[in-house]
Formats: structure tokens, sequence, C-alpha cells
């Protein structure tokens, strides 16, 4: 199960993805690495991932 952190900052990343108009095309939990993973953007190059601690990272990867 994600953490109390982990599902704060997902709502705040997919409300600014959401004000952006950003589609999100993947949204995962893994169980193993307990992390969050989304993939969103028009190209699907924005990757954000978030971390048990609720600290998060991205990346744009050009196409």
């Amino acid at each position: 199960m994600p953490t109390v952190n982990q599902m704060r900052q997902v709502v705040i990343i997919c409300q600014y993805l959401s004000n952006f108009y950003q589609p999100i095309y993947l949204f995962r939990y893994d169980v193993d690495r307990e992390e969050i993973f989304i993939i969103a953007g028009d190209l699907e190059s924005i990757e954000i991932t978030i971390f048990r601690d609720g600290t998060w990272r991205y990346e744009i990867v050009e196409l």
C-alpha cells in the first residue's frame, strides 16, 4: 500500500498535470520498490516517480 505521504503527493502532482492539460497515460504502484510511477504529457514524455517518503523526481524524455 502507498504511504500517506505518497498519496498526498500523487493528488498534488495529478492536479498540476490537470491544470496544464497534460494527459496521464500510466499510473502504477510498484509493490516491490514501494514507488508510484506516472507517465504523462501529450507525447508521453513526462515520467514521475514518487518515493515512499513523498519526495518525487521527474524526467522529460526526449523522443
